[in-house]
């Protein structure tokens, strides 16, 4: 089976709910009583939520939700000009391009989101409500804003992108209606490919968070006896705890050891990149039942875990040692009005000695300035969504010398952009010393699997059985590692695969399919009976062949069970070209080729650019002896993504089994150049090179390659076997002591070696 295909989780939206009225019922409509009811006991927290992000996600479009101005202006972007104004009933409205990229008139149902920035909300006939894509500045005019602005200002997407505010990644039923609504129901019909939400509340109100409280009125009604008053989550980790400065290190450390994480898997779910898994995620918890959380992946993450894309804040600050010292998302904001507890770094003081860390001797600059601030040195800010700076919550010192090893960001380059990094590095180990800037970090061992580097697969395995790393870090260095298959990953999953944290156990249950099947197995049948259904659904991805094996039947009964558990998964994002797509590798594995092909044409209905759905697709023929349709797939495929280096990658492939090789040198040699990070595209062209009768050219596409990614084992072997039969034995015996670091003590490197060094 293919490896999972995440689902795009919420990225460049605000809050959500639906058009149907604060009385229609969501999944558990009749359980949930409404913020009023809760208000008639619990009046100072209602009064705390009243105004506050949370209570203003969302709002039906009025004079008193409304911020953006509305007097019929105009705005350009990208050569559209759009028109913002009212209706003679009051209403709101905006002329600016539809779907085929038309100038059309648009009802604005509903506000989205309140500060620094207010986004608009508008209903189609199928049910999706789509966020437009220029937005309200809300901050005040002396500081830039009161203005419309577009949130993709370097190039606004073009009807037809996903991202143009009409396309399915600015949807907000999925994008993050089950976050910004109470009890969201996001009722999908795969069959009308449309919508029918509905919810509880409109905005993120009580229940959102304590669940449905029905049960907890019974109980007040009964008189209020007992523990158990009837709420699903109880939010006890702070009663009864202090913080206090132990004498021996002078750090803050919690009167008794958080031994839950109630309070962060509630908060997790809408404060995390992540994609669902269960469709009442409210109600799930530990987290991973209900979502799988982003690891620190390129793109996402700096080596380091400092924050690149729009990641929120849970991936952070599981990399903390305010995580590890037991620090809940409550000791430092008021769950109801979502304000900090005290100003500033004020709140770092609540914990933290002033006599101690608010002084010239630790931060080194004048007091007041913003050197000075806790917060501009432990939590950098960057900004998303043009003006909306969010703070890095893995609260790290600032460390320049990583930057000058690997060019990841430091707090103190922020300020002083006009010094050298080699300048501020010796600043820092000045006034800190060698030992206080230079902890263990993870970021050498996974900017080394980033790169390639020979060294990486070592780094990597050291790193995901470090107990001291966060455990974030080590799920990490575990998926890297399945880049690199062999012995080193397979020892490094055994310990992993026990690993109290379901993250980490999680990558090990991804990172199995790299292994041959056996080993598989021995590694990950206990991963089908792990607790948390994130693991469970992960494991069968690499499990799911051994049901073309003579297992015994409660082997074969466990391994069904959790397939189905991997397909209600999928159905949960049955909207999305991903989940379909999942099905499709899911069925495909089981042999049932016609429910494979119907996902498959499923994800590309849905979005006729999904390259994997083509690339699944035509795999699925070619495994049926259907090697002319395989082709022509992948040829529509290039019709409508021309170019991409996935698809001309597999329609080499299968021009060289369908013996057309002219025309699939062709197509390898596109792909290799398309896409040179991809260095099995490289390996395959290169193959294809020397078997055409050019091992010449082939040597200089497979050193190119080594050079880009010199841990890849296939480029190694490829280049000591296509240099040894040319008559070349000494750079042949270079490459042969790269896959001897790669792979110690291994054999079969040995005797090549010997025989090399013979030559």
């Amino acid at each position: 089976m293919r490896s999972i295909v995440a689902a795009i989780p919420c990225i460049g939206i605000l809050a959500a709910s639906s058009w149907f009225g604060a009385s229609a019922a969501g999944v558990e409509g009749d359980r949930y009583v409404g913020s009023s009811r809760c208000a008639e006991c619990h009046a100072e927290s209602y009064a705390g939520w009243r105004g506050s992000h949370h209570e203003r996600a969302m709002a039906e479009a009025s004079e008193d939700s409304v911020l953006g101005d509305f007097g019929d202006v105009s705005v350009s972007f990208a050569g559209i000009t759009s028109t913002f104004y009212r209706g003679e009933d009051g209403s709101y409205l905006v002329r600016t391009d539809g779907p085929d990229g038309a100038l059309e008139r648009f009802h604005i149902s509903h506000t989205f989101g309140w500060y620094p920035l207010q986004q608009y909300l508008i209903p189609f006939p199928d049910g999706r409500l789509q966020a437009l894509g220029i937005a309200w500045d809300t901050r005040p005019a002396d500081e830039g804003g009161q203005r419309w602005f577009h949130l993709y200002p370097q190039g606004p997407p073009a009807a037809g992108d996903p991202l143009h505010w009409t396309g399915p990644d600015q949807t907000w039923n999925y994008m993050c209606a089950d976050c910004h609504s109470t009890d969201l129901g996001k009722r999908y019909d795969p069959t009308t490919d449309s919508y029918d939400t509905r919810w509880s509340e409109i905005n993120v109100a009580c229940e959102a968070c304590h669940g449905p409280g029905s049960d907890h009125l019974e109980w007040v009604r009964a008189g209020g006896q007992g523990a158990n008053n009837g709420l699903p989550v109880h939010f006890d980790e702070r009663q009864d705890i202090s913080w206090r400065t132990d004498p021996g290190t002078g750090l803050p450390r919690r009167s008794r050891p958080r031994t839950t994480s109630k309070e962060i898997d509630t908060c997790a779910p809408c404060h995390s990149r992540r994609s669902t898994i269960a469709a009442d995620p409210q109600a799930r918890q530990p987290l991973m039942d209900s979502h799988l959380p982003a690891l620190l992946r390129p793109g996402l993450y700096h080596a380091d875990g400092q924050i690149l894309d729009e990641v929120y804040v849970y991936g952070s600050f599981l990399q903390s040692r305010m995580y590890r010292a037991g620090v809940t998302c409550s000791d430092c904001h008021d769950p109801h009005s979502t304000e900090l507890r005290a100003p500033g770094a004020a709140v770092c003081l609540q914990c933290h000695e002033a006599r101690r860390f608010a002084t010239t001797e630790h931060h080194h600059h004048p007091a007041e300035s913003v050197g000075a601030d806790c917060l501009g040195c432990h939590m950098p800010e960057r900004t998303y969504m043009v003006v909306d700076p969010r703070r890095d919550h893995s609260f790290r010192i600032p460390r320049p010398d990583l930057t000058l090893r690997m060019g990841t960001p430091n707090a103190c380059a922020g300020c002083h952009q006009d010094l050298e990094i080699e300048v501020l590095d010796q600043q820092v180990r000045v006034w800190y010393g060698e030992a206080g800037i230079r902890r263990p970090s993870f970021a050498p061992a996974l900017q080394a699997g980033r790169e390639g580097r020979l060294q990486a697969p070592a780094l990597l395995a050291a790193l995901a059985n470090d107990r001291r790393q966060p455990a974030i870090a080590r799920a990490t260095a575990l998926e890297a590692l399945a880049a690199y298959p062999g012995p080193r990953l397979a020892s490094a999953l055994g310990p992993a695969a026990a690993d109290k944290d379901p993250l980490v156990r999680g990558a090990v249950a991804g990172a199995l399919s790299a292994l041959p099947l056996a080993v598989r197995a021995q590694l990950g049948l206990a991963l089908l009976d792990d607790p948390v259904l994130g693991v469970r659904i992960q494991a069968i991805d690499s499990l799911i062949p051994l049901l073309d094996q003579p297992v015994p039947n409660p082997l074969r009964e466990k391994l069904q069970a959790v397939g189905e558990e991997f397909v209600a998964a999928q159905r949960v994002n049955s909207e999305r070209p991903e989940a379909r797509t999942n099905l499709g590798g899911y069925y495909g594995e089981l042999g049932n080729t016609a429910a494979a092909e119907v996902e498959y044409r499923a994800a590309l209905a849905l979005d006729p650019h999904f390259v994997p759905a083509y690339v699944g697709l035509a795999d699925l023929y070619r495994s049926t002896g259907g090697e002319a349709n395989a082709v022509a797939i992948l040829r529509q495929g290039l019709d409508q993504v021309p170019g991409d280096p996935s698809l001309q990658h597999a329609l080499g492939l299968a021009l060289v089994r369908a013996g057309e090789r002219k025309q699939a040198l062709d197509h390898l040699e596109a792909a290799a150049e398309g896409a040179p990070e991809q260095t099995r595209f490289a390996y395959v062209y290169a193959v294809a090179l020397h078997d055409s009768g050019d091992p010449a050219r082939a040597i200089i596409v497979l050193e190119a390659a080594a050079r880009r990614r010199p841990a890849d084992a296939e480029i190694l072997q490829a280049l000591v076997l296509y240099l040894q039969g040319l008559g070349r034995p000494a750079q042949a015996r270079r490459y042969a002591r790269d896959l001897e670091q790669l792979f110690p003590g291994d054999p079969g490197v040995a005797r090549l070696l010997r025989s090399l060094e013979q030559s």
